[in-house]
């Protein structure tokens, strides 16, 4: 009898290993593209659940020696479209006078790093010139038609299982991001309109990536939990941002270019977003990688890359809120696969400076270079200077 009961336990150990065997295997088996799954778990559940994607991106400044603000917009635009979204569901605030400028040595054309592949092309022109404004943003934001001034009228006309991104970028100061028309955007009226769409009940989530200097102090202490809002920004609430692809620096633009191309936390979470696979590649995980290659090594030429609000919502997958590139379904996110780091970059504020240097350094007769260059930097100064309460005189 005793024989027989260790028998039959050996069998059934036996056969626990056979099975438990076979599942590692299949595990192990699994396809390139799913790896990440098997280290992280099913990341792609909520796949099928995936509403209605709405994008709204911003470039908050105008002139030529700001011309990575315009570069970043469009390139994110170039990774929604790859990604699956329709033009309808993207909404472009830029001034739109970069590409055809009498400055750039690529007419019709803005590129984004130095590999010059054109990120302008089939833009489109929701809100560009004097429409790019607070007002004009923060009704697109709400959906609220009746509001807008000029434009195309597309407004996030989101239901309540519709996920958004919204990406800003331009100069920055405490509590406070730029427009190119006046008045700036102040983090009270923003944070006061995120609240209005939580409670319309018209989203599920929404993500923001904000690229300005102190652009922490925008949320830090003013956005709330609970409004199923995930944020990060380019720096914390006391220091600067960063350009990058700047002349002069490594990586350099093709030497016609008297300008930086793009910003540091931009670049990161684009050029990651362009070779990945967003669906298995989490929020959290981009976030990571991101903060790693912005804070430049830790070197002077870098900043603290920063989240707020509901965290928890960085385990979802970025497919969800700005599609997946099908040609990089094999390229799942390896946590040590990073993107290198610029040996150099350029203060947000002192890029302007460093594009009407090197116009003055090859045509000394630019005197209208200094000029534009003093006038651009009252403006940022105005800027950084005005309070977060959003006194009048400030715009």
């Amino acid at each position: 009898m005793i024989q027989y009961i260790v028998g039959v336990s050996l069998l059934l150990v036996s056969l626990i290993i056979t099975v438990e065997s076979r599942e590692l295997a299949d595990d192990v088996l699994k396809l390139p593209s799913q790896v990440s799954q098997f280290i992280h778990g099913d990341e792609k559940k909520d796949v099928d659940s995936v509403g209605t994607r709405w994008a709204v991106l911003i470039a908050g400044s105008s002139g030529y020696w700001n011309y990575r603000h315009q570069a970043d917009v469009c390139h994110a635009y170039q990774i929604m479209k790859k990604g699956g979204l329709k033009d309808e569901n993207i909404i472009i605030f830029m001034y739109d006078d970069i590409a055809f400028n009498e400055e750039n040595p690529r007419q019709g054309v803005i590129i984004n790093n130095p590999r010059g592949e054109d990120v302008y092309a089939g833009v489109p022109k929701d809100y560009t010139g004097d429409q790019v404004t607070v007002g004009n943003f923060l009704a697109v934001l709400l959906g609220n038609k009746t509001a807008l001034t000029g434009g195309s009228g597309k407004v996030v006309d989101s239901g309540p299982d519709d996920r958004i991104f919204v990406y800003y970028t331009d100069h920055g100061g405490p509590g406070v991001l730029g427009m190119p028309n006046n008045p700036y955007l102040y983090a009270d009226d923003l944070i006061d309109t995120l609240k209005q769409k939580h409670a319309s009940g018209t989203y599920k989530s929404l993500v923001f990536y904000l690229e300005a200097c102190e652009s922490g102090s925008i949320f830090e202490g003013l956005l709330p939990k609970g409004l199923n809002i995930y944020a990060t920004t380019a720096s914390n609430a006391e220091e600067s941002s960063w350009g990058t692809y700047c002349p002069g620096e490594y990586p350099s633009p093709p030497p016609e270019y008297e300008t930086c191309l793009g910003d540091l936390y931009s670049i990161a979470w684009m050029e990651d977003s362009d070779i990945h696979n967003l669906q298995t590649e989490t929020l959290k995980q981009q976030y990571h990688l991101v903060k790693d290659r912005t804070i430049n090594q830790n070197t002077a030429y870098g900043s603290h890359v920063m989240q707020y609000g509901d965290t928890d919502l960085n385990k979802e997958q970025l497919f969800l809120y700005i599609g997946s590139n099908p040609a990089n379904d094999n390229f799942s996110f390896i946590e040590e696969n990073r993107l290198p780091s610029s040996s150099r970059a350029v203060n947000q504020r002192d890029a302007d400076l460093l594009h009407f240097w090197h116009k003055a350094s090859y045509r000394p007769e630019c005197e209208t270079c200094w000029k534009a260059f003093i006038r651009n930097r009252e403006r940022s100064r105005s800027v950084e200077s005005c309070p977060a309460s959003g006194a009048a005189s400030c715009g």
